[in-house]
């Protein structure tokens, strides 16, 4: 203790000579602190949270020059969040836009052609009157080489039975998004 009283002495002294003449004193305390202290708690914690989500991804397709549609959607569990997006081509669509552009060029017959690839339209030109074009020829040329050439007329939707190509992917996507549901909850 009594160490350290004079150097606190000597540097306080030193201190108060660069501090021109200040007063020093020397204080000494003790002091006892006796405490103790017996706590018993009980506590419990509430973490409330959102749930996880899957977004769906956006489908830009606002622009009305194209002949797309789009198709989302997303899937959540407790463990994992799926979420996916495509475009589907409108091929009725396309087939509109074709035909407007042709005959916006002045080729009316061609225009006429395109349209009548569906085979609503077929059978209505056909009832009016006014067959498709056939190769080339039009009016009653054209009726003569449809009604002789039948297995190039254009099929009814109904009769066509195939899966194209979008559905065949469409189909797909939907029994791996299917599997893995099952996965997740087994």
């Amino acid at each position: 203790m009594k160490r350290i009283k004079i150097t606190l002495t000597v540097a306080s002294l030193f201190i108060s000579g660069a501090a021109f003449s200040q007063t020093t004193s020397n204080v000494i305390t003790d002091s006892t602190s006796n405490s103790k202290v017996d706590s018993d708690a009980n506590s419990r914690t509430i973490v409330i949270s959102p749930p996880p989500s899957a977004i769906t991804p956006t489908m830009n397709i606002s622009n009305s020059d194209l002949c797309t549609v789009g198709v989302a959607g997303a899937v959540q569990t407790q463990i994992l969040g799926i979420s996916m997006g495509t475009t589907q081509r409108d091929m009725n669509c396309e087939k509109l836009k074709n035909a407007k552009t042709l005959y916006d060029m002045g080729m009316k017959v061609a225009a006429v052609s395109v349209m009548c690839q569906d085979k609503r339209v077929f059978d209505a030109m056909m009832m009016a009157g006014t067959p498709c074009p056939y190769d080339g020829l039009i009016g009653e040329e054209a009726k003569s080489g449809w009604e002789s050439h039948t297995e190039v007329q254009p099929i009814p939707d109904e009769e066509k039975g195939k899966m194209n190509e979008t559905t065949k992917k469409t189909l797909w996507g939907i029994g791996s998004v299917a599997s893995l549901l099952i996965l997740l909850l087994l």
